[in-house]
């Protein structure tokens, strides 16, 4: 409603994290719409708009992440020690590398590694969080700004120590039961109770005699089975857990069900 009278617009573009302390990219211009070369790391956008009066309050966007696809790179991590080690293939040399590592665009740390190299460290990690680490060649390698200078070479995902999960997977529903079958749904578990990189999915499952089936073992993006073989007017309970490479973890609740006396296979 004000537009009619704003002269033009003040936009900051800020790199996140931003260890070299410089303040942000100041853009002023006339129109409501700007391009910006930017690289995949986070960054904070302020635009605020202005006339003879003053400046408007800034509203601010952080650009979100990216998909990671056709990377000109591929970058690998691995524990040693207390640290990490990220390597490289292809072999690539640009003037530098920006890296940046951490849980998320609040909690993200940043090295600029100017020799030529073939790994680097990194450190400050704890045991069952995803961190992201995302490499960048550049061709500024003081403490200026990136933006426009850095393009994405690598993005990988990290545990620095994996852990079972802390839950099994949530809103487990079993549905069209038949005499001889019943299909078994479930939702995925959460990000943050994964505490390693989850490999798959088992459900177990007993009848009213506690007789108990051999385990399924099922891929991650599995959240449902079709149970087959089941025994006409009979209970039966199920459970699911996940499992990541350090192990399994906790089973569902046990969920029952009965299958009737007759009815279609």
């Amino acid at each position: 409603a004000q537009s009619e009278n704003v002269l033009g617009y003040f936009v900051n573009v800020e790199r996140i994290p931003n260890s070299c302390s410089h303040p942000p990219n100041h853009i002023t211009l006339k129109d409501r719409e700007i391009l910006v070369n930017i690289s995949m790391a986070y960054y904070r956008i302020n635009i605020s708009a202005y006339n003879e009066a003053g400046e408007s309050p800034p509203a601010t966007y952080i650009v979100p992440e990216f998909s990671v696809t056709d990377l000109p790179g591929q970058i690998h991590a691995k524990s040693q020690g207390t640290n990490a080690v990220v390597t490289w293939t292809p072999e690539y040399n640009p003037k530098c590398f920006v890296v940046d590592w951490g849980t998320g665009k609040d909690d993200m740390q940043m090295k600029i590694i100017t020799t030529a190299t073939r790994n680097f460290t990194l450190d400050n990690f704890q045991p069952y969080k995803l961190y992201k680490i995302m490499v960048h060649a550049s061709d500024v390698c003081q403490c200026e700004s990136f933006i426009g200078c850095e393009k994405t070479f690598g993005v990988t995902d990290f545990y620095f120590v994996e852990g079972v999960p802390r839950t099994g997977p949530a809103n487990v529903t079993i549905l069209n039961i038949t005499k001889n079958s019943a299909l078994v749904k479930w939702t995925k578990i959460a990000a943050e109770d994964l505490l390693g990189f989850l490999q798959g999915y088992r459900i177990s499952y007993t009848d009213s005699s506690r007789k108990k089936s051999p385990a399924v073992t099922l891929n991650s993006s599995t959240t449902s089975y079709h149970l087959t073989g089941l025994k006409g007017q009979t209970t039966y309970r199920v459970q699911i857990s996940g499992f990541t490479n350090a192990g399994e973890g906790p089973l569902t609740l046990s969920q029952p069900f009965s299958t009737p006396k007759y009815g279609t296979v």
